[in-house]
């Protein structure tokens, strides 16, 4: 009952435009962009992808949704921060010294904060980070778990992006693996994945559910 509960407020409260342009505003936080991580990403690409470029830009088709499943902003930070990926990371090492990283980061009480360029490359979401803008949203844990804050501040940040990018798809991060066999997925070798469940069902329901205007297709079936 408590999770139908949840549903229930959290889609009616999106279906009823709770969030106002004028509440909301970037904050930029950069992380670490130096030039080895440019390198780094370019080998990504090449390695992983066949895209071989002088620069690591992409061209955004969508929107991929995350949790940290770390409770403090700055903890989520400062795991995003480094160039390389921390040695506690072996389940993803052998795909790449790249550390992951997001374009966005969304603190709990609904901040927003932008790590990097939105046409840059950061490694959030296998497969598919040549056209992928990634938003993390801080928490996601028992103990922090994912808030309306932060549901009204990615129903906005949605908003933004695909006003400014031609946004085709909004996905949360456990759906990755349903794009495959589909032109965009580019990862080469087909034991890479990891399981995912971020952000949760409830938390796509509700910034699907307030961000329909844009039409965005269908996540292909698994």
């Amino acid at each position: 009952m408590k999770r139908l509960a949840l549903i229930t407020i959290l889609l009616f409260l999106a279906s009823c435009g709770t969030t106002r342009e004028a509440d909301y505003y970037i904050v930029d936080k950069p992380i670490n962009f130096n030039e080895e991580r440019r390198e780094l990403s370019l080998n990504y690409m090449e390695e992983r992808y066949n895209l071989y470029k002088k620069t690591p830009k992409i061209n955004p088709k969508m929107i991929v949704l995350h949790w940290t499943a770390i409770p403090t902003l700055e903890g989520s930070f400062r795991a995003f921060d480094p160039v390389k990926l921390p040695g506690a990371r072996a389940d993803i090492q052998e795909a790449g010294a790249l550390n992951v990283s997001a374009h966005f980061l969304v603190h709990r009480n609904g901040e927003i904060y932008r790590l990097m360029p939105e046409k840059l490359m950061a490694r959030h979401v296998i497969g598919l980070n040549h056209v992928a803008i990634g938003i993390e949203n801080v928490g996601g844990t028992e103990d922090a778990p994912l808030t309306r804050a932060q549901v009204d501040a990615n129903i906005w940040l949605v908003n933004y992006l695909a006003n400014k990018y031609d946004i085709d798809y909004l996905i949360g991060h456990s759906e990755y693996t349903n794009f495959e066999n589909h032109p965009l997925w580019k990862e080469k070798d087909s034991e890479y994945r990891t399981q995912k469940t971020d952000p949760g069902e409830d938390f796509m329901d509700a910034v699907r559910n307030a961000t329909k205007n844009f039409n965005f297709k269908p996540v292909p079936k698994s």
